[in-house]
């Protein structure tokens, strides 16, 4: 099984099949703990790349247990759709698509009327006090389910009863709605293809949990590594440092390059390269990545994805990629704006073009630039870690560019390959206007 390459050229990873089915059974383990394990009465809607080990394990584990599998068409742009005519009861997926469900949802109810926006915060707010209270899932309020949230729950196709997270951080705002309004079990888990998928997992119901990656999968032993010169100690009150790992579900090596696999299995233990926090509950928080962690001319270090998952949270964009290096004091960015959202920009200004022609228009970047850096400041982003320059592109990044992996992550090496003129040019504008 190969890595996506998200920092690289993808690694060939050996993994036993005594490793994959000690995965597959403590998927079983899990679902029993969670609420029932698939039976042949469930269906699982298989959306993620055939060759990514999450879907792997899962499709696995449907042929152990008889569950039938259904298959997308390929597109993006019709996935609801597909889910609807499935109606799957168990959907694995990554943060980017669950964050185009709840923008979809989110957008529905803000277009909705004043009258149906209060009764849908009234109903959210009851229910979330009670999920916070430990009431389980399906007792919190079962009465706003039916009346208030039963269309989410018909818009995922009706009969989904546990969604998956992985491949990446589920922000937490995200995970809160879909818990409170998709009336159905949430888990968020965290593993890499190193891992056979699965090393870590929430537990349902246990609404304490959320923000995390959970606890670790019973094949799995976990422990922090302290890295001193980033700050993090994993001795300290509050553990912090990069997570290791080592059981039965590990891989046995990378293939043909000892010299990759000497450098990240030191002692029987797996470096993974993520940063995590324990919690008090035991549980794990993915704070960092150790390869995406870079330090500003001026000493200060900056972890871009916490960077890029806040901004992400500005409504007028859709994705969004931040660069910055030891060489330069300021950060600068690459970001998809929204198109609906500069179109109403266009006619709010008396401006015209395209959407193409509005991505190149000065004054558009100023404003996409202003609400980001104003998203920044209300989730208390540090001043460098504010933005001084963006470019606004309007093609989505893709795979066909090789810009994202086929679960939506950005590769930074080719992006920063592809945008490197526009980079700099950002860097000497930015420059330009602080002389």
């Amino acid at each position: 099984m190969y890595t996506s390459g998200t920092t690289g050229d993808p690694k060939g990873v050996l993994l036993t099949n005594g490793a994959i089915m000690a995965e597959v059974l403590s998927i079983d383990q899990l679902l029993l703990e969670t609420d029932k394990v698939l039976t042949e009465q469930d269906t699982y809607f298989s959306f993620l790349p055939l060759a990514h080990v999450f879907d792997q394990i899962i499709e696995n584990y449907c042929i152990y247990t008889g569950a039938s599998i259904g298959f997308w068409r390929g597109d993006v742009r019709f996935l609801v759709e597909d889910i609807q005519e499935l109606k799957p009861t168990i959907f694995c997926g990554v943060p980017r698509v669950y964050d185009r469900i709840y923008t979809g949802i989110n957008d529905k109810i803000l277009s909705g009327g004043a009258l149906k926006r209060r009764l849908f915060q009234c109903a959210y707010n009851y229910k979330l006090m009670n999920l916070k209270k430990g009431l389980k899932q399906d007792k919190a309020a079962p009465l706003f389910d039916r009346l208030v949230f039963n269309n989410i729950k018909q818009g995922l196709g009706g009969r989904v009863r546990i969604m998956l997270s992985g491949a990446a951080p589920l922000p937490r705002h995200v995970e809160e709605f879909l818990r409170v309004t998709s009336c159905t079990v949430l888990l968020q888990g965290y593993g890499l293809t190193e891992s056979c998928a699965g090393c870590f997992t929430s537990v349902a119901n246990v609404f304490s949990m959320m923000g995390t990656v959970g606890v670790p999968v019973t094949t799995i032993e976990a422990r922090l590594e302290s890295i001193p010169e980033m700050g993090y100690d994993a001795l300290s009150t509050i553990p912090r440092g990069e997570i290791c790992l080592r059981g039965k579900t590990l891989f046995s090596g990378y293939h043909k390059r000892p010299d990759l696999t000497e450098d990240v299995l030191i002692d029987g233990w797996f470096h993974t390269g993520d940063i995590g926090e324990w919690q008090p509950n035991g549980a794990m928080k993915i704070i960092d990545r150790k390869k995406n962690i870079f330090k500003l001319s001026q000493g200060e270090y900056v972890a871009v994805e916490n960077l890029e998952s806040t901004y992400n949270r500005c409504s007028l964009i859709t994705s969004i990629w931040v660069y910055g290096n030891s060489f330069e004091s300021f950060l600068v960015g690459v970001t998809v704006p929204d198109q609906k959202a500069l179109e109403d920009w266009k006619s709010a200004n008396h401006e015209t073009g395209d959407f193409a022609s509005l991505c190149n228009n000065t004054k558009a970047r100023s404003y996409i630039l202003d609400e980001l850096n104003k998203t920044g400041q209300r989730h208390e982003l540090r001043g460098f870690e504010m933005l001084k320059a963006i470019h606004l592109e309007p093609n989505p990044f893709d795979i066909d560019r090789d810009l994202i992996t086929p679960t939506f992550k950005l590769k930074r090496p080719q992006l920063l390959k592809y945008y490197k003129d526009r980079i700099d040019e950002l860097y000497n504008e930015a420059k330009g206007r602080k002389a």
